[in-house]
């Protein structure tokens, strides 16, 4: 077991489990948590649950999820949870880059927001979640992971919610307001239940990167002052957030990731072009970082936090995204040249991302994934003495 050796937060739903997540993907007529429409549902859930917390206490895990069983995708369940928000099943699903590099390849479609209310975060059944966690946890450190203020700001703010004439939003600074106000009740709550962590998982930061060639915000066409603008509302919403949620006593977290659906991802650009943007700016205790491969670019990047004595970095070196072990010179090697830069009692080591973000999860079995958690386990250890 090893302190520094930490995951990013989902792991592979059981068979007995997906029956549900499956069906839930091909309704638009029923409405989150799900459990009325699906006798059976709540309990299947329950039991995974308490599964995947023991496997990871015998794992040596020290900070635990609950595997996220309870979502069915990263971000979209915890909107579902909020008041004032309607599902639907869109035209299109996200597209992710394929395994050949090329060609496009499409997610589940139940993806689709429709604002109704008011959005309100009181009573999130996020907060049941988390407080099942806790009664199995065994006395650990337990941490949530709920999308960033920014990703559900951007995701919303791009679609035809804001400006029509029926709008409950009639501008992005009234959604903008209306989801800080929703998050903040949220974030109450989730304190007063006794959370003591919070984590944000943001998929947005590489579309600001202009090696990024897979951002729409890049190119010769491109108002470069308005891309900036939009860099800086980010990062002001997610710091409204991440201050409230320090003024009560919470550690917050972020994870970072450029994609990570059924072994897939959305794109690439470097943290070095977004450093003093995100890195720098934000607020954050500690950032889970990817640099599984190229499309990370340097860890000159970390160079910004040197600024930052009090901030930790968890460097994500691993892959979750494939079933064999990995490279463990190449890890050593990039934990050295990191700790050149930070020192090595500021860095920790992961995956890049969680095994299933999405229900489906990576291309790799249960028993693959504890393999290659026993493997950080092991290079931590090595590494750090702990």
């Amino acid at each position: 077991m090893s302190k520094r050796f930490q995951t990013v937060g989902s792991l592979l739903r059981p068979a007995d489990l997906l029956v549900y997540k499956e069906q839930i993907e091909h309704r638009e007529d029923i409405q989150y948590p799900f459990y009325d429409e699906f006798p059976g549902y709540e309990a299947c859930e329950a039991a995974a649950t308490a599964v995947v917390v023991q496997e990871q206490l015998e794992h040596g895990l020290t900070v635990l999820t609950d595997g996220e069983f309870s979502k069915s995708l990263w971000h979209l369940d915890f909107v579902w949870g909020f008041k004032g928000i309607e599902r639907y099943i869109a035209e299109h699903g996200y597209f992710f880059r394929d395994l050949d590099g090329v060609s496009k390849y499409e997610t589940r479609r139940d993806i689709g927001l429709k604002i109704t209310a008011p959005l309100s975060g009181k009573n999130h059944h996020f907060i049941k979640i988390y407080q099942r966690l806790q009664a199995l946890a065994q006395g650990h450190d337990t941490k949530l992971c709920v999308p960033s203020p920014s990703h559900i700001f951007g995701e919303l703010s791009w679609s035809d919610n804001i400006g029509a004439p029926d709008a409950v939003y009639a501008s992005t600074t009234e959604l903008k307001q209306g989801l800080v106000q929703a998050y903040k009740e949220f974030v109450t709550d989730y304190a007063a239940a006794g959370g003591r962590i919070l984590q944000f998982d943001d998929c947005l930061w590489q579309i600001f990167a202009d090696d990024n060639p897979n951002s729409p915000f890049t190119g010769e066409s491109i108002d470069h002052e308005a891309v900036n603008a939009m860099a800086a509302e980010f990062i002001d919403i997610n710091n409204q957030v991440i201050d409230f949620g320090h003024s009560l006593g919470l550690k917050m977290w972020t994870h970072n990731c450029r994609g990570n659906y059924d072994s897939r991802n959305m794109g690439g650009g470097s943290y070095v072009k977004i450093a003093n943007l995100f890195l720098k700016q934000l607020k954050y205790d500690r950032f889970f970082l990817e640099w599984d491969d190229e499309r990370a670019g340097s860890l000159e990047a970390l160079k910004v936090f040197q600024a930052r004595p009090d901030t930790e970095i968890v460097l994500g070196l691993l892959s979750s995204k494939t079933r064999e072990l990995d490279d463990e010179q190449r890890v050593l090697r990039m934990l050295d040249q990191a700790a050149a830069i930070l020192g090595k009692d500021r860095l920790l080591l992961s995956h890049q991302c969680g095994f299933a973000s999405c229900d489906c999860g990576n291309s790799l079995t249960e028993a693959e994934q504890w393999a290659k958690i026993d493997q950080g386990q092991r290079l931590a250890l090595s590494y750090w003495g702990e």
